[in-house]
């Protein structure tokens, strides 16, 4: 074959994918990079902080006392013949509560004083009798001996006369104890015996009168307490009132405050030894009488301060897995998480002790959307929160009939886990109701979390504020646990839950608990340990 006629070879794949490249390698020279898209500022409200002097004022669960209780007492013994007080009443110093059968002791008064009369007699036939031998003596016309015997019957009748008034006085007493009056001004006991009844030494107690005005209210401090004030009062953590002079102030079972405050009136010299605490008692003016012995109530101790802290929203302080948190604005404009020490709740704000600086912004509103280091824009400056006058600081342990509401009240009561904070802040916009509204509960426990009571309480004001709405409470757990402990678990949350919103003010009528259709929530374990609280009814 001739080499010149041969047919050209087509071209090789290798070249064609070059010269393909090369190509859309050209055209994307001549194409501009798209930008990236910016990250929107999220619109944010801020607090500034200043340090202040917060009050510290420490809680502990207290109970009346009346600062005189007196046992009434009959003094004879005799048949008990009228009450003459109404059982449960008030009654005044010198006002007769009992009356015994007089019969008996007036004749006994009517028998000293005829004794008496009758001494009386032998003591002036003896007086004249000596009058007419001192003469007669004198003159030797008696001897000594008759003489001696005349002074020693007038002295002797003399002494009779004496000894029957003491009689006619004993008589006298014991027909005036016959009308049993009230000791002391006071709140007066049931009668321990009835109309008829015979009283001698072994059963004389007949009532008790308690003294009202000035109430007692004792409580105690535990060793650890006391050691704990003290070192911080040394540290200069806390600056105590001049002289150690604390007022006391008490709070009632419904939560409100006594109007009247008190002092401190007494400490025991010594810890005890079975409880390792410490008894003080305090004194407080009760004109009205409407606080009465063996109340529970709460103790505040009002006066102490901490220097040089800083008060923060509550809803600005979050929870995370190393702690409460809050989040900053810093200098350029963008959010920076910050970790806090959180004291107590001061009204409606925490107390922060320790991981701010004066002058920073810590943004308050606005948090759900923030990661750090994400531009903000800050719409609204909020003014510094000042210290209140007085606030409590809560630390004891509640009694039974305080548990609910206390549990809303103490800070520290259980700690609030990372899934209660971040399932809190997923929860919808509430508006003035606070509903729909979910609390969440750690492993095993039916403890309210402290940090949603203001929650909680947004919702008993709601109801309060409106008697026709209603809400249904639904307790859940997760899916550890057996059946039968698990249902008695969502039952106390929910229950829980139930009365902090009727000590919030909330009507028993508006608060439904409500069986779930299946005990385990929803979700993972975390949010699944929860009780629900929607609208029911009418709103």
């Amino acid at each position: 074959m001739n080499p010149r006629c041969r047919t050209p070879a087509a071209p090789a794949p290798t070249a064609l994918l070059a010269a393909f490249c090369a190509v859309v390698l050209l055209a994307a020279c001549g194409d501009k990079p798209a930008p990236a898209a910016a990250v929107p500022a999220v619109e944010v409200t801020t607090l500034v902080v200043t340090p202040q002097a917060a009050p510290v004022s420490p809680e502990y669960v207290g109970q009346t006392e009346s600062s005189q209780q007196v046992e009434v007492r009959a003094r004879v013994s005799g048949f008990l013949d009228k009450r003459v007080y109404t059982e449960g009443a008030t009654v005044k110093a010198g006002q007769p509560l009992f009356i015994m059968d007089r019969k008996p002791f007036e004749a006994a008064l009517q028998a000293a004083r005829s004794e008496k009369a009758a001494q009386q007699a032998r003591l002036d036939v003896a007086r004249q009798n000596l009058a007419r031998v001192k003469p007669l003596a004198a003159q030797n016309a008696l001897s000594q001996k008759d003489l001696d015997d005349a002074v020693g019957q007038e002295q002797s009748a003399a002494a009779a006369v004496e000894a029957a008034k003491a009689k006619v006085i004993e008589a006298e007493l014991n027909l005036g104890y016959t009308t049993i009056n009230a000791p002391v001004t006071g709140l007066s006991s049931f009668a321990k015996l009835q109309e008829g009844s015979y009283v001698d030494v072994s059963n004389s107690l007949l009532t008790y009168v308690a003294k009202l005005d000035p109430m007692r209210v004792n409580f105690s401090l535990s060793e650890n307490e006391v050691l704990r004030f003290r070192d911080e009062v040394a540290r200069g953590v806390v600056k105590a009132p001049p002289a150690d002079a604390f007022e006391v102030e008490i709070v009632l079972a419904d939560g409100s405050v006594f109007p009247a405050r008190g002092k401190l009136t007494f400490s025991d010299v010594a810890f005890s030894q079975d409880t390792g605490t410490f008894l003080v008692r305090a004194e407080l003016p009760n004109p009205e009488g409407s606080l009465r012995p063996g109340q529970f109530v709460r103790v505040r101790l009002i006066g102490a301060t901490r220097p040089g802290s800083y008060l923060v929203p509550q809803r600005a302080v979050q929870q995370g897995p190393r702690g409460a948190y809050v989040w900053i604005a810093n200098k350029e404009g963008k959010a920076e998480q910050r970790a806090v020490v959180t004291g107590s709740w001061v009204g409606d704000d925490w107390l922060i002790t320790n991981g701010l600086r004066p002058g920073e912004a810590v943004i308050v509103d606005g948090t759900l959307k923030l990661a750090p280091g994400a531009p903000i824009k800050v719409v609204k400056t909020l003014a510094p929160t000042p210290a209140p006058a007085a606030v409590a600081v809560a630390t004891g342990k509640t009694s039974p009939a305080l548990q609910a509401g206390e549990k809303l009240l103490k800070p520290g009561t259980a700690p609030a886990t990372a899934a209660t904070a971040a399932t809190a802040a997923k929860a919808p916009a509430t508006g003035g109701s606070g509903l729909p509204a979910s609390v969440n509960f750690a492993t095993g426990s039916s403890v309210l979390p402290a940090t949603d009571a203001k929650r909680l309480a947004q919702v008993a004001a709601h109801l309060a504020a409106n008697p026709g709405a209603q809400v249904a409470i639904t307790g859940y757990t997760d899916r550890r646990g057996g059946a039968a402990a698990n249902v008695a678990l969502a039952k106390a949350r929910a229950e829980g839950v139930r009365s902090a919103l009727l000590v919030g003010g909330a009507s028993e009528s508006q608060v439904q608990l409500r069986a779930p259709a299946s005990v385990t929530g929803s979700g993972s374990d975390a949010a699944a340990r929860r009780v629900d609280v929607v609208a029911a009814g009418k709103q």
